[in-house]
């Protein structure tokens, strides 16, 4: 069958499923279990409106504990366990967490993604906030916005592909085509650097990447947030004599700083789990190693299936602190 055909047979059932399964359970609801009739038509209608909600929200719940919930616990699982020779599992405990914790690769991995935790959100950030501010300050603004989120359009792979071509490296003497080692070239430098190759820098190069994709949707959210701002503070504050400077970072920034730690920590998330950019570029050689990248390779590579489940489980404990502090915060802001 086409893909074509494919996909409108998927959207046709999908959307069709959907509408039918809301319309017959509201039936079932209305006229079979509590029908709207007889003596006790105050109570029924009591009672379906209560389960009516929950008749909506189980299909998302039901997703939920199959694609969330199910795949923690069975983590969880396997991360003590360990597989026996002739099939199946035993139960090892903390032995495969042990095993992580020894080995150089794990703390590489550990270290490089604290890295990455101090440079790329706090960086994406400060160039989402400029961009936002100079952009609303000039004519064409809508037009640059729209190329510095372009990014976001691009896959990871796709950005990583496109970031490797930058730092190519070909051999003394001929044309380089990376653009970073024809700059280097062009202002005097011997040979072409293989950027990716050198230790510790190599992961600044690898971020720029992932700051690249993520400015965009920095500037996106905090240029509505400075839209915000009451016009009357600015205004008092040029009354005042205040500079430019002083009015941004004394005035506009502690008005949107709740926008701005909620985009920090968004930004945070993605660099906890980040896999796809590595891998396409370095595949964790020279230093480079993530956790997820350790994980898959723990999982797909070595088929240690116990090792990497252990640190999914691990980037996941890093990773719920930072969500549960996020919904708390959405919360108190909706009260």
């Amino acid at each position: 069958m086409h893909p074509a055909i494919q996909g409108l047979m998927t959207i046709a059932f999908g959307v069709g499923g959907c509408v039918g399964y809301f319309y017959f359970s509201n039936l079932l609801v209305d006229k079979v279990i509590f029908p709207a009739k007889g003596e006790h038509i105050a109570r029924n209608i009591r009672r379906a409106n209560i389960v009516r909600p929950w008749l909506f929200l189980a299909p998302a719940l039901l997703a939920l504990g199959l694609y969330l919930a199910y795949p923690v616990v069975e983590t969880l699982r396997l991360s003590l366990t360990q597989r026996v020779p002739g099939g199946g599992y035993e139960y090892v405990g903390l032995d495969n967490y042990r095993q992580m914790a020894g080995e150089g690769k794990f703390w590489e991995a550990l270290q490089n993604n604290f890295l990455w935790l101090l440079v790329v959100p706090a960086a994406s950030t400060a160039f989402g906030l400029l961009a936002a501010q100079l952009t609303d300050r000039i004519s064409w603004g809508n037009i640059a916005k729209s190329l510095i989120f372009m990014p976001m359009a691009i896959s990871f792979v796709g950005a990583a592909v496109i970031w490797k071509l930058v730092y190519d490296a070909r051999p003394p003497g001929t044309e380089q085509i990376g653009v970073l080692n024809a700059i280097y070239i062009f202002f005097g430098g011997d040979d072409p650097q293989a950027w990716l190759t050198i230790p510790f820098w190599n992961s600044f190069f690898l971020m720029a990447v992932l700051v690249w994709i993520q400015t965009g949707f920095a500037m996106v959210i905090l240029s509505a947030a400075l839209r915000g701002i009451p016009e009357e503070t600015v205004e008092a504050a040029i009354v005042d004599g205040a500079g430019p400077f002083q009015i941004f970072f004394r005035i506009k920034v502690p008005q949107i700083i709740g926008t701005i730690v909620v985009v920090w920590t968004t930004i945070t998330i993605v660099v906890l789990k980040v896999f796809d950019i590595v891998f396409a570029m370095t595949n964790g050689q020279w230093e480079t190693q993530v956790l997820a990248n350790y994980m898959f390779d723990k999982l797909f590579r070595a088929n240690d299936w116990g090792v990497g489940s252990a640190s999914a489980m691990v980037i996941m404990l890093l990773v719920m602190p930072i969500l549960v502090w996020n919904v708390y915060n959405a919360r108190r802001e909706m009260r």
